[in-house]
């Protein structure tokens, strides 16, 4: 059967669970994929405080829905950043503490480690999010960035998230690591280069969401096909490119919904990724999990936009062919 539509509840956490939960199954959603943010998740609560996890499991299944992943992104990127002062706005205030940089840091990673134990307790095997980057801001190699520079960020990256990925290993729950600029990878090769650091190992996967390689103008069914047996979740959503002449992809400083950007987000179906193929090259790889509408778009409220996205995933989606559309025209009567 078609796979389960679910809304990432990230661009959400301003509203109480006990509200976004109907007004989900009223658009249309088969499930939600939990953030830990506002009161959705929340990863102390579900280790520490008796009869959580049955409360917020009751919520769901009362409304009709159901949560195949947990998402921490907002702290999942401290594990690994030079930290500055905007992180303190994403960050739990356990997580902040008093600001210091390497602090900050450990105790992300100590947070990454609960989340896979909460995710476990919850009875959710993926837990999706980001890695962070100490190599991200040397993008541009000026000033001069040798390759070595580099590779020890990597290196810094894997050391600092083996053993969260361990005791991922340990509660048999996997890590959809979403490929995004700002990460340790954010395109087919850097992927490629963040997988191989770590061994392999099949805790670390990937989140897929299209949006952020198709503005990069990278194929996102070429990152399907290149890491098939890795793709443990998917988010659906939407882009578009609007180079004229006098923006580039690098977004010249404008905040995101600026007409002037060279690239936005799109209510899904809205934009230029061509989720159709996305659909064929998931079918190809036996993909059968959610696909996720994380909704963003500046310039359309989040209600319509989010209904209509449920509805379009749904209608785009199907199932694979058994057997050649031909097949008939060979067999006797």
């Amino acid at each position: 059967m078609p796979r389960p539509v679910t809304l990432f509840t990230g661009q959400w956490a301003d509203m109480p669970l006990e509200k976004l939960a109907p007004l989900a199954r009223e658009m249309g959603y088969d499930g939600l994929e939990l953030a830990c943010g506002g009161d959705h998740f929340e990863v102390d609560r579900a280790l520490s405080e008796e009869g959580y996890i049955e409360r917020q499991r009751k919520l769901l299944s009362d409304n009709g829905l159901e949560c195949r992943a947990i998402s921490n992104h907002l702290v999942g990127q401290a594990v690994c950043d030079p930290i500055d002062e905007r992180h303190r706005a994403i960050l739990p205030a356990h997580v902040w503490g008093d600001g210091d940089p390497e602090g900050v840091r450990q105790r992300a990673a100590e947070e990454m480690k609960a989340t896979a134990r909460a995710a476990k307790k919850f009875g959710v095997d993926v837990v999706t999010g980001f890695t962070g980057s100490p190599v991200w801001h040397k993008l541009y190699f000026f000033p001069p960035t040798s390759q070595e520079k580099i590779e020890a960020g990597y290196e810094e990256f894997a050391r600092r998230w083996n053993p969260i990925l361990d005791v991922f290993d340990e509660e048999g729950v996997r890590f959809a690591f979403e490929v995004h600029p700002t990460e340790i990878a954010y395109d087919i090769y850097t992927a490629a280069r963040a997988m191989e650091i770590i061994g392999h190992r099949e805790a670390f996967g990937f989140n897929f969401d299209p949006s952020h390689l198709y503005w990069q103008f990278v194929d996102p069914v070429k990152f399907i096909e290149r890491f098939p047996e890795r793709i443990y979740h998917v988010h659906m959503k939407d882009a578009v490119r609007t180079l004229d002449g006098r923006s580039g992809i690098l977004s010249s400083h404008l905040s995101f919904g600026d007409h002037r950007r060279g690239w936005d987000f799109r209510s899904v179906g809205r934009g230029g990724v061509n989720f159709e193929e996305i659909v064929r090259a998931l079918n190809r790889i036996g993909y059968e999990g959610p696909l996720s509408v994380e909704w963003e778009d500046s310039g359309m409220d989040r209600v319509h936009g989010a209904r209509e996205s449920c509805e379009y995933v749904r209608r785009l989606d199907f199932e694979p062919a058994e057997r050649a559309f031909d097949a008939a025209f060979g067999e006797e009567g």
